[in-house]
């Protein structure tokens, strides 16, 4: 590969990418409008979920929250309703942050450039770019792991994606096949070539417009590629809770915004001594987030006495809900299957593994 700061002309693989994209691009929603807000939502929405997962609940979410000021002015509990079976609330907490800071900073208008996009609150690089480009045609590739991987491959190019200048010195490298219009689409082209053709596993070369000019491909050395050192640290967390109930009643508490789970509810994490007694119940479920194996241990505390069991939700500041009402809060994954399980009354002591 010659070097970048002799400008090779890589223009002719940005067109055939837009000439494939023509008649292969993916059907969805969100490519059928040039709203920003919609675009920001989808994007938000993407970042870790899959398009067949995310497809239904972006129409649910778009359609309970049209604008950005209907979403500014929901209540916090509702907006991570709809985020319900999405996971990663945090994102969910962000676009609300950053629908207000669109009403009170850019006066209920989208913001249209790239540094103003970038100033709301989780929006990154990628999201700005993806945004700017899709919804402005602005020139800015929204590099991502798409990116990366057809990159790498197209040049079998060895620069460690882990680096943290990986991000520039691939933007330079986009910009170079970027045409100089339809930013969008070119940006959209290449995420799709990357989730359809050019998979982390079992690329489906043959079908790519790039086969004749990829330099991994023609090498053998699909495989090779990218290149990444730094690999993610796993750690292991234990999590002990206290179903706390009585009858068809049970308590729960909203986090806090640190940490996993940023303000979902969950169960109780102690109990006084006096209450050991009235465990009846043990499960055990292993989960997994991205950078941590989660060991949830879950006592059913089945209280006999609501005097006692509202004195405590009282003094705890615990909710008591039943099941009905429990459904209109969001819990994290884990716990949602423990009381989707309770309230089936199925008996699943030992392992669950989700």
């Amino acid at each position: 590969m010659k070097s970048k700061k002799q400008k090779p002309d890589f223009l002719h693989l940005g067109i055939k990418l837009l000439h494939w994209f023509e008649t292969n691009a993916r059907n969805l929603p969100w490519r059928k409008t040039n709203d920003p807000y919609k675009i920001w939502i989808c994007e938000i929405l993407l970042q870790q979920t899959q398009v067949k997962q995310g497809l239904n609940h972006y129409l649910k979410f778009v359609e309970r929250f049209p604008n950005v000021e209907s979403l500014a002015a929901a209540d916090e509990d509702e907006v991570l309703l709809y985020w319900k079976g999405l996971g990663y609330y945090s994102r969910a907490l962000n676009l609300h942050k950053a629908s207000k800071q669109i009403c009170n900073d850019f006066k209920g208008k989208f913001p249209e450039n790239y540094a103003d996009i970038l100033s709301l609150k989780g929006v990154g690089k990628y999201t700005a770019a993806a945004i700017a480009s899709i919804a402005f045609n602005l020139k800015y590739p929204a590099i991502d792991g798409n990116f990366y991987r057809v990159l790498s491959r197209l040049f079998a190019d060895d620069f460690d994606v882990s680096k943290p200048s990986a991000f520039q010195y691939f933007s330079e490298l986009a910009l170079l096949l970027m045409p100089d219009d339809h930013f969008g689409d070119f940006n959209e082209a290449m995420m799709d070539l990357g989730a359809e053709i050019c998979k982390p596993k079992n690329p489906a070369c043959e079908h790519c417009p790039f086969n004749i000019d990829c330099l991994a491909f023609n090498s053998g050395k699909i495989s090779n590629f990218p290149v990444k050192s730094k690999k993610t640290k796993v750690t292991d967390l234990d999590l002990t809770y206290f179903f706390i109930n009585f009858e068809d009643q049970f308590l729960v508490k909203r986090r806090k915004e640190d940490f996993i789970w940023k303000k979902l509810y969950e169960f109780a994490i102690e109990i006084p001594p006096e209450f050991e007694k009235y465990i009846i119940g043990h499960n055990v479920i292993s989960h997994k987030l991205t950078h941590k194996n989660l060991k949830i241990s879950i006592n059913n505390v089945q209280i006999l006495d609501f005097a006692l069991f509202q004195k405590f939700a009282l003094e705890n500041d615990f909710e008591m809900v039943d099941f009905k009402r429990s459904r209109l809060k969001s819990f994290p994954k884990p716990l949602q299957n423990y009381l989707a399980k309770i309230e089936k009354k199925e008996d699943f002591q030992g392992e669950l593994f989700n």
